[in-house]
């Protein structure tokens, strides 16, 4: 199993920079960061001084959209990035949640979606693509490699990850859920008639690592928080009572009262207090790093091939620090 950091683009960036740097002394693989315009700083621009402080590690957005940058920009960008430290970028990307609605547009189409998929990883890779009805291409890049992850809950957009891309980022740790879902991602990779084994399976969530379970939890509430943002649309969409969404993801929004970006992904959040403490220990890791290890076999036994490790807390270098010395080891053994 690899593993992965994801950070907010707080200023300054030299304390991501150098997070990252931290993380991969520590065995993670994988560093990500939010991206959303108006509520952080440029993350790509920071990619660059992340790719060039660190060795090998892989960096990417978790995650961009398709409305916020026109594709070619996208392609172009992460082309440049990999012509400049070899090919050490992945594109996840959404239907843009908090970048959309902050700046009071509402989030793209899955149609739209796919679309973008296609055309950023064929663009960024030198091929030819469609943007806007006129074909284009990069003509400078040179064996180019940009694998794009989808980041979905709902089920057709997990249809839709099944279908086109290369990763699936399922934003939860509760292995029921994390079942239920990788098997709707591959059953559509089948029927696309692409090999289901191919897709790179991610899970993201908070991850506390300590004996005080209660600060853990406040700590991490606001992960539930930002989950059921994306659970609403799903109720709104489906019914609350849909077969084609699980009850144990959406039971859980019905007291939920709206919610204010300004706090989006910080713990503390005030438009998580309707998230139970049952839902943070189901979405997160908390406790001892043996109980991480325990819920990372199974979700491992279930396919995960990454977990990305949300460090919005006030414990960042110790969990990087507790993952490196004591649960990254044991997922290797």
């Amino acid at each position: 199993m690899d593993f992965g950091l994801v950070l907010q683009t707080d200023p300054p960036a030299s304390a991501v920079v150098d997070l990252m740097q931290r993380a991969e002394r520590n065995g993670f693989r994988y560093g990500w960061t939010f991206d959303s315009a108006v509520l952080w700083q440029e993350p790509f621009v920071i990619y660059s001084q992340i790719l060039a402080h660190t060795e090998k590690l892989v960096v990417g957005p978790m995650v961009t959209n398709p409305g916020t940058r026109t594709w070619e920009v996208t392609a172009s960008t992460f082309a440049t990035l990999n012509d400049m430290y070899g090919n050490r970028t992945v594109c996840g990307i959404g239907r843009g949640d908090s970048a959309m609605r902050v700046a009071g547009r509402a989030p793209n189409t899955l149609a739209r979606l796919g679309e973008a998929m296609g055309a950023i990883r064929d663009l960024a890779e030198g091929r030819e693509a469609e943007v806007g009805g006129s074909p284009i291409r990069i003509p400078w890049i040179r064996d180019g490699k940009l694998p794009v992850w989808m980041a979905a809950y709902g089920p057709k957009a997990l249809a839709l990850a099944g279908e086109k891309a290369d990763g699936f980022i399922l934003q939860l740790a509760d292995p029921y859920l994390t079942e239920w879902m990788v098997k709707a991602v591959r059953q559509a990779a089948v029927a696309a008639g692409r090999d289901p084994d191919a897709i790179t399976i991610c899970v993201a969530a908070p991850a506390y690592v300590g004996d005080d379970l209660a600060h853990a939890r406040d700590q991490c509430r606001w992960f539930g928080g930002m989950v059921g943002n994306h659970v609403a649309d799903l109720v709104s969409r489906y019914g609350e009572h849909s077969s084609m969404v699980p009850e144990e993801l959406t039971a859980y929004v019905k007291s939920r009262q709206g919610y204010d970006y300004s706090h989006h992904g910080r713990a503390g959040n005030p438009s998580a207090d309707f998230v139970p403490d049952e839902i943070v220990d189901r979405f997160c890791l908390l406790g001892p790093a043996e109980a991480h290890i325990e819920k990372l076999r199974a979700l491992r036994d279930l396919g995960v091939d990454q977990f990305a490790v949300y460090a919005m807390h006030d414990a960042r270098e110790a969990v990087i620090d507790a993952y490196g010395q004591h649960i990254i080891p044991a997922l290797d053994a």
